[in-house]
């Protein structure tokens, strides 16, 4: 049966028994097969910025945020512009609090919904008859008519389609729920990247300095495969897979992995079909011989 609430210590092969010794704190499990499915985003990844131990006002993951009313009538210094600062930008705004979002890379921003139907929805529907990169053109032209030039807000285009660099980065693009109206009206405000971060607020790379009451971290999640996966040559430093998709799904001795394509649900669901027939055709070959 499942074990919930039990925190893996370390997974290694034993090469004497032939079989993966998996350790938590209080048992240690013995098994031939062992699935990491931890997934990319296993745990909050909490970018080096110069300075952000003298922070004096509170610091935040968005894995910690709850609701902008934490946050009421605060200025307050939202790091990064992906889905989840975007987000967390029109919660806060709610609330009148004061964002300020910064904006390190270039991100694609694509409306919620296109025809009454889902933006992802129309991607995928048009993906079966077209190429991909026919399909970037007609959402980022969609997306133009929509909701306009984003260059102009602060918010560069990548040079890669979006749906191109997803497969590629696993980037996924911005779907705007709101935050761009703000944006244009000037009650979310767009920074370039953060030089320092000061006792009370932060200096920017275009040479401004501003306060702030609070600092949230929309920065995404990593991988913690490497802190207890041990001397184990298929995952890379970075946690992920070295084989790339859609071949990245099985190791050797027994090990497999799931959640690792950059690919969503649908990449999450090729893994696991895959790693449950291999292991059922290997133990029916175990024991028809």
């Amino acid at each position: 049966s499942p074990k919930f609430n039990q925190e893996v210590k370390s997974a290694e092969f034993d090469e004497e028994s032939g079989a993966w010794r998996v350790k938590t704190g209080e048992f240690e499990y013995v098994s031939k097969w062992v699935i990491v499915a931890t997934g990319e985003n296993a745990e909050p990844l909490i970018p080096e910025i110069q300075g952000i131990e003298k922070f004096q006002g509170k610091l935040v993951h968005t894995s910690l945020y709850k609701s902008g009313a934490e946050f009421r009538n605060q200025r307050v210094l939202v790091v990064g512009c992906g889905n989840s600062g975007m987000e967390v930008c029109l919660d806060l705004c709610r609330f009148n609090a004061h964002p300020h979002m910064v904006v390190r890379n270039s991100v694609h921003v694509l409306p919620r919904e296109m025809f009454g139907l889902s933006t992802f929805g129309v991607a995928m529907a048009l993906l079966k008859w077209f190429p991909l990169r026919l399909v970037d053109k007609f959402l980022l032209l969609v997306a133009n008519l929509i909701l306009g030039n984003t260059d102009r807000l602060g918010l560069r285009r990548p040079k890669t389609g979006p749906i191109e660099l997803k497969n590629a980065t696993g980037k996924t693009p911005v779907l705007d729920v709101g935050a761009l109206s703000l944006i244009k009206s000037g009650k979310i405000k767009v920074m370039e990247g953060v030089k320092e971060i000061t006792r009370k607020g932060a200096k920017f790379l275009d040479g401004q300095e501003k306060e702030f009451d609070s600092i949230i971290l929309a920065t995404g999640y990593k991988s913690n495969v490497p802190f207890w996966l041990k001397n184990c040559e298929f995952f890379s430093d970075d946690g992920m897979p070295k084989t790339p998709f859609p071949n990245g799904w099985k190791g050797g001795k027994g090990l497999y992995a799931v959640g690792f394509t950059r690919r969503g649900i649908l990449g999450t669901a090729s893994d696991a079909i895959k790693v449950a027939k291999d292991i059922a055709d290997g133990q029916w070959r175990r024991t028809s011989s």
